[in-house]
């Protein structure tokens, strides 16, 4: 303990410390933006590769119901090791699920390619985290516990990385919501010039993608795809409700539904994307309200901890200095 507070203590020490935090701050400043537009195109790439797939998946359909010929194309295919892995081991079979696919939609994973590396993730991370349990178990001689503590142990790690791919889904799929959420009322703002000035639905459609990428890409994506799939699909319902599914928010739901009955009645739909943009808004304002008011509470425990000994610390010592001094 005496060697741990020398070494805080010590001055040399602190300021490599700092200046290990000052670069890489300065890093962090720097690449981001460059990480943010390779992002940014990435993203647009998988939405042109998706769109190629509809494209190729309609044509197959037209092609098998004698309607048209055109040849299915696709830019990107699997890896041709992990697919090899899921059709030899069947995981598609038994690892794979409705809800699955669904929870990599909404992660912004898609096609064949995103499938087969979640099934082969799904096999492959509990052998890891049970391997590295076990051989980590073993080179520390089971750290003195009894054999049942130790399987337990082993077990815990088996079953966390069972769980691990659901929760690196879960992350993302909560960061991009979150960001959706956050764009989507200026997005219904945009749409809903874009709609009054005269434009047609998909190019109002892209007009937004275009525009709102700086501020979501998440929602710039999902706008494309929708685009592509009005372009593409037999039916516009399912462009709108394959939307609503993918992003899961209520919000967005709620437009799909007024989109598809202004698709299907022909009623007008300025003034009712006007009315959803102003409660898309007041919901935004609503949930950072309840944050604010949750914020008490919460820097409780830390003013308690942090801030009253350093208050009480500086009230205090004149007093008892004073004090020692008189005596």
């Amino acid at each position: 303990m005496a060697s741990i507070i020398e070494r805080l203590t010590d001055v040399s020490f602190l300021a490599s410390i700092a200046t290990a935090i000052a670069v890489a701050a300065t890093v962090i400043a720097i690449g981001l933006p460059i990480l943010e537009r390779n992002e940014i195109k990435r993203k647009m790439k998988s939405v042109a590769l998706e769109r190629d797939r509809i494209r190729a998946r309609e044509g197959e359909r037209l092609q098998q119901s004698g309607r048209g010929g055109a040849k299915p194309t696709l830019r990107s295919t699997p890896g041709e090791f992990a697919k090899r892995i899921v059709d030899r081991f069947s995981l598609r079979s038994w690892l794979s699920t409705e809800v699955a696919a669904e929870r990599l939609m909404r992660a912004g994973f898609r096609g064949p390619k995103a499938e087969t590396t979640f099934l082969v993730a799904r096999l492959f991370a509990p052998l890891g985290t049970l391997a590295f349990a076990s051989f980590y178990m073993l080179i520390n001689k089971g750290f003195g516990l009894p054999f049942g503590a130790q399987a337990m142990i082993v077990l815990a790690a088996l079953y966390f990385g069972v769980k691990l791919p659901e929760l690196y889904l879960s992350n993302i799929t909560s960061k991009r919501q979150a960001s959706m959420r956050k764009a989507f009322p200026d997005s219904l703002d945009l749409l809903l010039i874009c709609v009054e000035s005269g434009m047609s639905i998909e190019m109002a459609f892209r007009k937004v993608a275009s525009e709102i990428g700086s501020a979501s890409v998440p929602m710039a994506e999902e706008l494309a795809l929708t685009n592509a799939e009005l372009s593409y699909l037999p039916d516009r319902r399912m462009a709108y409700e394959n939307l609503a599914k993918r992003t899961n928010l209520d919000s967005v739901k709620s437009v799909t539904t007024v989109l598809i009955q202004a698709e299907r009645y022909g009623t007008p739909l300025g003034h009712a994307l006007r009315v959803l943009a102003q409660e898309s808004r007041d919901q935004r304002m609503i949930a950072a309200e309840k944050k604010a008011a949750g914020l008490p509470p919460k820097l409780t425990v830390p003013m308690i901890v942090f801030f009253m000994p350093a208050l009480f610390i500086v009230i205090l010592t004149p007093a008892l200095i004073q004090i020692f001094k008189w005596k």
